[in-house]
């Protein structure tokens, strides 16, 4: 399936399945990461994982027995079940490119433009798109010093790697979940500031099956697997379980044979969880962040006063967690205010 989708992709730093090169690689001339310095702040290092696809409603159905690594993962961090999407829409690389860059989709109103979907070269950068320069949390660490790497199991990743070519330090592109699951954690080796970890099974299954159907369940519980091997391979190492902080979201839900539609609360609606360093265990956001509100089952807009927490927050709360200044022109977590432990009493 790789084979036919490598023709689409124009950028030398990223490392394909089945290619002969290493696992990872420098991208263009950016200088070693044995040559960077690393970032100290609340977190020495920050890992965003995104479930594509991965409904609320296959989470609760499913449930601890079932999700083991999950709901371990939100007992022992702080989460919330309830967290929104972007508006526009409910889709793979608008919403994975707002989580980077801290964005609204749509251009004319300061969104980052990407509106598409699929492996189109034009527009050809995050910047052509919103027709303006467009940062990203991969800028700004690389600004600040430090190293970054994405992993992701879809080719139309690539988009960032083009966008962000010099602040990507290594791209892999994997669509074997569990080898590039192996080749991330083979990365926890070097010294890196972020970790970008994108896993497909959900979004494929549900895409192939329908969303809830059996095949798509089976496919969220390997996703939980996927997520216990990452974890256990983070804590493998006292210094390193002890320096690491692990956010991890999903672009959309869906029903049916679909999640393409905005308004609907099965597409709209997303985990957002959080463990690790600088992180409580077993609280809820809303909980412990009373200038954010939960929304209950309503769509939201953007500008509220209590913003709902949304996917696009992922950014910005990394960067805050390695004591970092916001995505310059991001709108999401831009006040660096979305707590993860509960405030003093």
């Amino acid at each position: 399936m790789t084979g036919p989708l490598v023709s689409l992709i124009a950028t030398a730093s990223v490392v394909l399945a089945g290619a002969p090169a290493p696992a990872a690689v420098p991208a263009g001339d950016a200088p070693d990461s044995t040559e960077r310095r690393v970032i100290r702040g609340e977190a020495d290092s920050v890992l965003a994982i995104s479930i594509d696809g991965m409904s609320v409603a296959a989470v609760r159905k499913l449930g601890r027995t079932q999700l083991p690594n999950l709901y371990r993962f939100m007992r022992s961090g702080a989460s919330t079940m309830n967290a929104r999407t972007e508006r526009e829409m409910t889709v793979t690389l608008p919403n994975h490119t707002g989580m980077v860059t801290g964005r609204r989709i749509e251009a004319a109103t300061g969104g980052h433009g990407v509106t598409w979907n699929d492996n189109r070269l034009s527009p050809n950068t995050v910047q052509a798109a919103a027709g303006s320069d467009v940062r990203s949390v991969f800028s700004a660490v690389d600004a600040a010093g430090g190293s970054t790497a994405l992993f992701a199991a879809k080719t139309k990743f690539t988009l960032w790697q083009r966008s962000w070519p010099d602040a990507i330090d290594v791209t892999t592109i994997d669509e074997d979940n569990s080898a590039l699951a192996d080749k991330l954690i083979a990365d926890l080796a070097r010294d890196r500031d972020f970790r970008f970890l994108h896993l497909s099974p959900p979004d494929v299954a549900g895409h192939a099956h329908g969303w809830m159907s059996r095949p798509y369940l089976r496919a969220v519980r390997q996703a939980d697997a996927l997520v216990g091997r990452v974890v256990k391979a983070v804590n493998a190492d006292p210094v390193r379980r002890a320096t690491t902080t692990i956010l991890l979201t999903s672009d959309h839900g869906g029903h049916g044979p679909d999640h393409s539609d905005p308004t609907l609360l099965d597409d709209y609606r997303v985990v957002f969880m959080s463990r690790g360093a600088a992180v409580d265990g077993g609280v809820d956001l809303y909980a412990i962040n009373p200038t954010y509100q939960d929304p209950g089952t309503r769509r939201t807009v953007y500008g509220m006063r209590r913003p709902p927490v949304r996917n696009g927050m992922i950014a910005n709360l990394a960067l805050d967690l390695l004591d970092l200044p916001p995505v310059e022109g991001s709108e999401f977590d831009v006040a660096l205010d979305l707590r993860l432990t509960a405030p003093p009493v």
